[in-house]
């Protein structure tokens, strides 16, 4: 511990963290340096900078990182339609490899001799902070809290600052606030009475969501306009990433969708139940899978999803620094070179449909081969009978030996 002179606290100015900053002062004796990510968890990030001076911290970073965020990871990960599980859309995951990357670049920078986080020694993140961490500085130190110390529930946490006069926000009684994490790809809830599977969440938990059978009875038009994969316009508005993300959560939110409540495999090996609202990323995925739909070749596409799976329990379990991650980016950068064009959707009560898809450079669909009317000759349908023959073969001399 005395060789711990300076450490850099991914800092929130939430329970969890404030109670981290004090206890790496007092167990430690060391500098805290605190670094506030604004990655569009949809609160001031400014009031951290005030708390953390209050408590003395002479260096305090924040940052809008929200460009940062949804350009080189949301965007990229949408890419590859990326979903764990069959439901989760990794907004949490997708997050840390960015704070990572900027914990050990402000070490770096400050000269200090360790990076500290607030992620439990039961989740993930600790494994995806951690991970990013080594990847990017090999013999970097890390402090996690969680695994050293006797806080192990939140009400002693609670205790904890009451005695030592940290402010507790959204304290309900004696009662535990839900462990929360936001950003402009979802918000999260666990604990209290989601730890119970069976338990329904309480309407009151969902803060960017209507629920759906109280959204308008009027459903909302939106067209996407995507350039090599990503969306560059909505309604023929350009945006920047997270200006996209900002508004889709916004006329997502108000129609009712994005909620998923989930229990999912965690990497250290135990079960867990998380509900999710995630609205920009849910109108994000089905509009990308539309847009691929008409310009990716069949094998093309088909490859994309079986490797998917791979690629989202990478970024689930913390590897986005991994060369087998970047590998697989490539090529799914590569497949999205054609991916241009417009999608439109219909959002209403929850669900999003879509209703429409055009691209004037990189269609596949070719209306001349596809159509049930007169096709003039653009598609011989006598050529089938040998195809399926051919594709048959091993179908029919399996067939003959089991009838012998």
């Amino acid at each position: 511990m005395s060789e711990i002179k300076k450490v850099v606290l991914a800092y929130s100015g939430g329970l969890d963290t404030s109670i981290i900053l004090k206890w790496l002062e007092d167990t430690y004796g060391c500098e805290v340096v605190t670094f506030t990510a604004d990655i569009g968890q949809g609160e001031e990030v400014e009031p951290a900078r005030a708390k953390a001076a209050a408590m003395g911290v002479k260096e305090i970073f924040v940052e809008d990182l929200r460009e940062d965020f949804a350009r080189d990871y949301v965007f990229p990960m949408f890419r590859a339609n990326t979903v764990y599980e069959g439901e989760y859309l990794l907004g949490t995951s997708i997050a840390r490899p960015l704070i990572a990357r900027r914990l050990v670049e402000i070490a770096n920078q400050t000269g200090a001799d360790a990076i500290s986080h607030g992620a439990t020694g039961k989740g993930n993140d600790q494994v995806r902070f951690e991970l990013g961490a080594y990847a990017l500085k090999p013999d970097v130190h890390v402090i996690a809290p969680w695994r050293e110390w006797d806080l192990n529930s939140r009400e002693k946490l609670m205790d904890y600052a009451a005695q030592h006069g940290i402010p507790i926000e959204q304290k309900r009684g004696t009662k535990s606030p839900y462990s929360m994490d936001a950003n402009l790809l979802h918000i999260s809830y666990e604990g209290d009475i989601l730890e119970d599977p069976w338990a329904e969440p309480e309407a009151d938990m969902w803060r960017w969501t209507v629920a759906p059978e109280q959204a308008p009875d009027t459903p909302t038009y939106v067209e996407l306009t995507f350039s090599r994969g990503d969306v560059v316009a909505v309604d023929g508005k350009a945006m920047t990433p997270a200006v996209v993300m900002e508004h889709l959560n916004k006329l997502g939110g108000a129609n009712g969708i994005g909620r998923d409540d989930i229990v999912e495999n965690r990497y250290v090996g135990m079960k867990s139940r998380g509900c999710y609202e995630t609205p920009a990323g849910t109108i994000l995925l089905k509009g990308h899978r539309a847009m691929e739909s008409l310009t990716l070749d069949r094998e093309v596409a088909h490859l994309k999803d079986e490797l998917m799976p791979r690629y989202a329990s990478l970024i689930y379990n913390g590897y986005w620094w991994s060369p087998e991650r970047e590998m697989l980016q490539e090529m799914i950068d590569a497949s999205q070179q054609s991916v241009n064009g417009e999608v439109r959707l219909k959002l209403y009560k929850g669900s999003v449909m879509v209703v429409g898809r055009k691209s004037k450079t990189d269609s596949l669909f070719d209306a001349s081969i596809a159509t049930f009317e007169d096709d003039a000759g653009a598609y011989n349908q006598q050529d089938a009978d040998g195809f399926i023959k051919l594709n048959a073969l091993r179908l029919r001399i399996r067939a003959r030996k089991q009838q012998g």
